[in-house]
This record gives C-alpha cells, structure tokens and sequence, in this order.
C-alpha cells in the first residue's frame, strides 16, 4: 500500500509529463511525497501541469512539481532541463522517459520525415534521456521508460511507432544488463488502452468501437491512468528494487488476445 511517505522527497524527472499516462504518473509521485519535474516541449503547457500536479495533492505545501521546457530531440535543451532539475530539486531519484509521437498511418502514406520523427521522439528521445541523464542520477536511482504494446505486437498504420517502440523494450535491457551494476534499475512500462488519453481516444474514436475494445480485453475495461502510476510508483519505490530489464505490461490482459471469443466460458462467482 503507497502513501504519502512512499517517495517522500525523492526527485522524479518526467520527460512527457504534461498530458496523458505521464502527467497521471507525476500526480501519483507527488502525492506519494516524490518532488516532480515535468518536461515537455511547450512551456505553457509544461507550466499548467506543473500547477495541476501541485493542486492534486491534498494540503500541498510548497512547490510539489516545477516545469521545464525543452525537446527531447535535443541534447543540449534535454541536458539544460536536467540541471535546472537538480539545482532546484537535487539530484534525481526516478528519471521518466515517455515523450512519445503517433499518427496513425500506413506505411505507404509515412514519408521518411515522418517515420524519423517519430523514431527520433520516441527511441532517440529516450536514448537522450537516459545517457544525459544518468551523470544526475543517485546511486539506487530507477529509470522507467513508457513503451507501448507495438514494441512486440505489430499493427497495421503504426510501422513507425512498432519500430521505435521494439527499440525502447531492447534499449531497457541492454542498459540494465550494462549499468545495473551501478546500483541503479532500468524497467519499462507497457500500457494497455487507458481512459481519457490521447492514444485511447485514437484506438477507439466512438463509443461503439470502444465498446468492440472493452470486450476483447481480458479485464472487461480500459485502464485509468492511476493504474500506470501505481505501476511506476512500484518500480521507483524500495518494493521494486530487484526487478531490472523487465517491461512491465499493465494492460488488463490486452496483449494476451482477443477475449471476446464465443467459446469463452466465464466461471460464476
């Protein structure tokens, strides 16, 4: 069970964190004592997260969460939010890649800009994020990338995210397997369908064919964004200190198939 010690003045960096499965990550940090940073590209709406996240946290004292802004495509503006970062907050505790890019597309219709630009906010942006990152990070320091279940299941219009995301789940391993000796863990999260999110109301634009979704997945529902939270909180928190190179699917079962098969039997309770 978290509360509001489980974090308590630890220093999240989230890049992504203005909208979405991120920013519902931040608001569960904070409200488990973390101090949060959220990074994003528009500095407006980095601000309104940053204050959004600061007024979700009950009798919230101070400054819960700061915003930076910057590109994660950009080295030099992804290294400047991270020092601003550490000289407001101090070192980091928990470093968030989720900055991601989508537009539904079949491979033909993708230019090669499109499908760099995709890959350079997703892989390359993370990439960014943990190597830059790692030099501000304390010893035992958690690194979390938010991938997708297109990094092993392919989909038709989404070539470009497929690619980037397999690159994020085999960029996780590989820096677990090389610095986890330097006490620090690198995980994933893979999403299922989450409510109330871009990526959500992109799946399944009308209700009818959110209600199509809702029956092929395992669970019966879309997630909210609290149950990515609760993942990340896990794997940031002491309770999470000997899981490393692992991409943790909190999908409701999405990724195992379609549940919605006739000749599935529901036991009775």
């Amino acid at each position: 069970m978290f509360d509001s010690s489980t974090l308590k003045d630890k220093v999240v960096f989230i890049a992504g964190g203005t909208s979405g499965i991120n920013l519902g990550i931040a608001k569960g940090m904070a409200a488990v004592g973390a101090k949060v940073a959220v990074l994003g590209r528009n500095s407006d709406k980095a601000q309104a997260a940053a204050q959004e996240i600061t007024q979700s946290v009950e009798n919230a004292s101070g400054h819960n969460a700061i915003a930076l802004s910057g590109d994660v495509r950009d080295p030099e503006q992804v290294e400047m939010a991270l020092q601003s970062c550490v000289s407001q907050l101090g070192k980091i505790d928990c470093l968030i890649s989720g900055a991601a890019g989508n537009f539904p597309a079949p491979a033909l219709g993708i230019s090669p800009k499109g499908f760099k630009t995709v890959v350079d906010i997703d892989l390359l942006g993370t990439y960014n994020v943990f190597h830059l990152g790692f030099k501000h990070i304390n010893k035992g320091a958690s690194l979390i990338a938010i991938t997708a279940p297109q990094a092993v299941t392919a989909m038709p219009f989404q070539v470009h995210v497929c690619a980037a995301k397999a690159g994020i789940n085999m960029m996780i391993k590989c820096l677990a397997l090389e610095w986890g000796a330097s006490g620090i863990t690198v995980n994933g999260i893979s999403p299922g369908p989450i409510n109330g999110t871009e990526g959500a109301e992109r799946l399944a634009p009308t209700p009818e064919a959110k209600a199509t979704m809702v029956g092929q997945i395992a669970s019966k529902r879309f997630g909210e964004t609290k149950d990515i939270a609760d993942a990340a909180i896990y794997l940031a928190s002491d309770m999470g200190r000997y899981i490393n190179g692992t991409i943790m699917t909190v999908d409701g079962g999405t990724e195992l198939g379609d549940a919605s098969a006739d000749c599935l039997i529901v036991p009775s309770r």
